[in-house]
């Protein structure tokens, strides 16, 4: 009897779309009001779907309305996008999408994920124009003769660097860069592919689950709840700390085992598939020169730009993709490849990756399919009527609960910040706990969920490795129950003390 296999990304994604396209035709349709402000007008627009109409921005507009929210916030930029007015939530008629949408719903993602998506290209083609020029055999070779007897330091740097920056400045899309080059990395420290994937993907998550300074959710889910976001720093510092330790450990653990014993390996039976795609380099004879050197310089230098323009410039995908466009170029040039032979390898590289920009945009199709079905709102509306009656115990768990199911129809941070908190947050008042709390339950809840959620990045980021989803289920489902039950004591001790 033939062996059933688990079905790929693109298809997991596929499913779950026309799911989501069956839901709005039970699901009821509805949608809150919502806030922006106009910068060049200085005025307040409230949006709902039968009419626009300006307010004057002042700080009595923000209390008519029942916003607890300072109104310089809006005015110096905190809060740039439109945010949901609490108790206007209205039923609506019906928008089930049909047949005719789910099929046009992966092409609208691929659309509307054109920035991510060009990234992915972009960078696919500087991995190649790399492996052309040898630099990564050289580098890697010379990596894992510097790192022999002592590779678990390697697992500490890369899960500790890359959760700084979850926890700092929302590393997380940008992880999608790492995984080419540092996967051959591992592999010559004689890991497998699972130690790199987790120790890039699970960095970010435990970072952007524990944010601490992160504008693109600890601040602007602050700011929408009308707190300082300084307010909770010393007890997200403290879980930062202790999340990113205990996924290190665990990561630690599994790859000692693989060391060991390579069979005890959750993908050993794609082993020798893997070590061909990426290469294993570690007996390279190719010589690491000052050519080389210069070449993987300038490559190491591309991250080093993107991560200080994201950080500091509020670059996005469109800058971030321009450098690692010089910075192929200038390797190119460097490397004195014909242009033809350039474009070649760079036009083959992006093709590589072309399968993982797919997997993005069709991710996107299905909260397109939740927009236009108008069943978003309506999500968020049950679920902030879940807590009513409950003590501050059981209310900020079920908080952490309800913002890991939301994370699945609103994936984005920022999004989840601004359409959530100014209702979530109003309901600690009841309860008689800080709005803080609240604001940790949607970091912690959407951080967790996106661990294991299908349609945030973790689809994407398998694609790369040619991991199953089913074997990283597998792998990270004993460290999400450790993480869960460690998250769910701090969060119950928070509100008591």
């Amino acid at each position: 009897m033939k062996k059933i296999q688990f079905p790929t990304a693109q298809t997991i994604l596929l499913l779950i779309a026309a799911l989501v396209t069956l839901l709005t035709w039970f699901i009821p349709a509805g949608k809150y009001d919502t806030l922006s402000y106009n910068a060049s007008e200085k005025k307040f627009t409230v949006n709902s779907l039968e009419k626009q109409k300006q307010l004057d921005a002042t700080q009595e507009t923000l209390t008519n309305l029942g916003i607890k929210i300072s109104l310089e916030k809006f005015t110096n930029g905190d809060i740039w996008k439109p945010i949901n007015i609490p108790n206007t939530y209205k039923k609506l008629e019906a928008k089930p999408q049909g047949v005719l949408d789910f099929i046009k719903s992966p092409i609208k993602g691929i659309i509307e994920g054109a920035d991510i998506i060009f990234l992915v290209l972009v960078i696919g083609g500087l991995i190649g124009i790399m492996n052309l020029t040898g630099a990564f055999d050289a580098g890697i070779s010379w990596m894992a003769k510097v790192l022999y007897g002592r590779e678990y330091i390697l697992i500490i740097f890369v899960t500790f660097l890359i959760s700084l920056g979850g926890t700092t400045f929302g590393l997380a899309e940008e992880t999608i860069a790492f995984y080419p080059i540092l996967i051959p990395i591992f592999l010559a420290a004689k890991y497998d592919a699972m130690v790199a994937l987790a120790s890039i993907y699970i960095g970010s998550s435990i970072g952007t689950m524990y944010s601490t300074i992160n504008p693109f959710s600890v601040i602007i889910a602050s700011d929408a709840s009308g707190i300082n976001w300084t307010t909770g720093i010393i007890g997200r510092f403290i879980l930062f700390a202790l999340g990113t330790l205990i996924c290190i450990l665990y990561i630690i653990r599994y790859a000692q085992r693989v060391k060991k014993h390579p069979s005890k390996s959750i993908i050993y039976s794609q082993k020798e598939e893997i070590e061909n795609l990426f290469g294993n380099t570690s007996n390279s004879t190719v010589k690491l020169t000052m050519r080389l050197r210069l070449i993987l310089f300038i490559f190491s230098m591309s991250f080093i730009v993107m991560v200080f323009g994201v950080s500091t410039l509020d670059w996005w995908f469109v800058e971030m993709s321009s450098v690692f466009l010089v910075g192929a170029i200038l390797i190119g040039f460097i490397g004195k490849i014909k242009e033809s032979v350039f474009v070649d390898s760079f036009v083959k590289g992006a093709s590589d990756l072309l399968g993982v920009a797919i997997i993005i945009g069709i991710a996107r199709g299905i909260t397109v399919l939740m927009n236009d079905g108008l069943i978003s709102d309506t999500m968020l509306y049950y679920a902030s009527n879940i807590t009513n009656g409950m003590n501050k115990g059981l209310f900020i768990n079920a908080m952490l609960y309800i913002y890991g199911g939301l994370s699945f129809f609103i994936p984005s941070s920022s999004g989840m910040a601004v359409l959530t908190m100014p209702i979530m947050s109003p309901l600690a008042d009841g309860v008689e706990i800080g709005r803080e709390a609240v604001v940790n339950a949607y970091l912690y809840g959407q951080g967790l969920f996106a661990f294991i959620n299908p349609t945030g990045l973790i689809l994407a980021s398998l694609a790369i490795v040619k991991v199953g989803y089913n074997k990283w289920l597998k792998f990270v489902m004993p460290l999400v129950f450790i993480l869960l039950i460690f998250t769910m004591i701090a969060l119950t001790i928070s509100v008591y003390v």
